[in-house]
């Protein structure tokens, strides 16, 4: 059943209420809740109150829109082939300056499929290896969200020309892993038209698919960052540590995992451990990453390198897994990973071909 709701936040005291627009009442009196914060409610994003799964479709009146929405904006930021490998590193300075990762997907895109995206730079001479160098491999496009984001992002980017960057810019991401000016690290909208766009390019929001994914389904494992670690911040440090200890990432893409989705992703562990239904509202939370690892025997030592699934136990026996360093427990356990070798595939399927068919 979908229903429509009011849903009424007090800043001052962190409580919430809910009113039922059809029957015309209270639905939920007001109530302390200390899982929902004032930054996440904006229109498009999902929040769970009392193991409800509410979309928030738009803003209550024009103050809260005022308040809330005014200077909230939507840009685009291309993480380019040469620095794919270090997208935490990236994730973690966009976190750091108060940006919100909305959507993500890792994918390749052909040489008319960049022409596309750069038409306003056809006829400059660095057009054509510019094309060449962007179709040269994965890509991570991300729509990122917050207060002026646009402005922040290409900030954070510095400028185009890596040299220029170190010299007048040394903290931006261009002087840190930029090459030259084709080789610069990433692209940022440069108007809020062109960001429109360019999400529209990636993320289509009407009919179609955008660029697909590039999830290969051999020799691999499913890893997930759940959604309490995204909302607080970890994306990046897992990334890092993934990537740090030699696993290959070969595919990415955020989800907002519904409850039926999530039911059925998390069935085999139904009737078999006592967390089942606290895993499924979990999941679907908020949003979710999900990645492909890619490699020989990738389902055994991804596995263990993620630690035992209570945090706790992992803290004092692996203290170096991921669950040890960023679970807080046995549900908030920072990934989900493929338990059984043959399942890895399967997992893998689920997301990158099923839901994102």
């Amino acid at each position: 059943l979908l229903r429509r709701y009011q849903l009424f936040y007090y800043p001052k005291d962190g409580s919430v209420e809910m009113f039922d627009v059809k029957n015309q009442r209270i639905f939920l009196r007001r109530t302390k809740y200390d899982k929902i914060h004032q930054e996440d409610l904006f229109v498009g994003n999902r929040v769970n109150v009392f193991s409800r799964q509410l979309n928030l479709i738009e803003y209550g009146d024009q103050f809260t829109a005022n308040k809330l929405g005014s200077k909230k904006e939507r840009t685009l930021a291309l993480i380019k082939p040469d620095v794919v490998t270090k997208i935490g590193d990236v994730l973690e300075l966009i976190y750091s300056s108060n940006l919100i990762v909305t959507k993500a997907k890792m994918t390749n895109l052909t040489s008319s499929q960049v022409g596309d995206l750069y038409v306003e730079h056809q006829t400059k001479p660095f057009f054509t290896n510019l094309v060449q160098f962007v179709s040269s491999g994965p890509v991570v496009a991300m729509e990122l969200m917050g207060d002026e984001a646009m402005s922040i992002w290409r900030r954070l980017l510095g400028p185009a020309d890596p040299a220029v960057a170190r010299r007048e810019a040394p903290q931006s991401v261009r002087a840190q892993f930029g090459t030259d000016g084709i080789k610069n690290v990433g692209h940022g909208s440069d108007s809020l038209a062109a960001a429109a766009r360019e999400l529209e390019f990636f993320f289509p929001t009407t009919v179609g698919y955008g660029p697909s994914n590039t999830a290969i389904y051999t020799d691999c494992t499913c890893c997930i960052i759940k959604p309490h670690a995204i909302s607080e911040g970890l994306t990046g440090k897992i990334l890092n540590s993934i990537s740090a200890a030699g696993f290959e990432i070969s595919a990415l893409q955020m989800f907002n995992v519904d409850r039926a989705n999530a039911e059925e992703f998390y069935e085999v562990y139904k009737g078999v451990v006592t967390e089942y239904p606290s895993m499924v509202t979990e999941l679907c939370s908020g949003p979710c990453m999900v990645l492909e690892i890619h490699g020989a025997d990738t389902p055994k030592t991804f596995r263990e390198f993620c630690g035992p699934a209570d945090p706790e136990i992992a803290r004092h026996l692996r203290p170096t897994t991921l669950r040890a360093l960023y679970g807080k427990d046995k549900v908030k356990n920072a990934v989900h990973c493929t338990d059984l070798p043959e399942d890895g595939v399967l997992e893998v399927q689920y997301f990158f071909k099923i839901l994102d068919g």
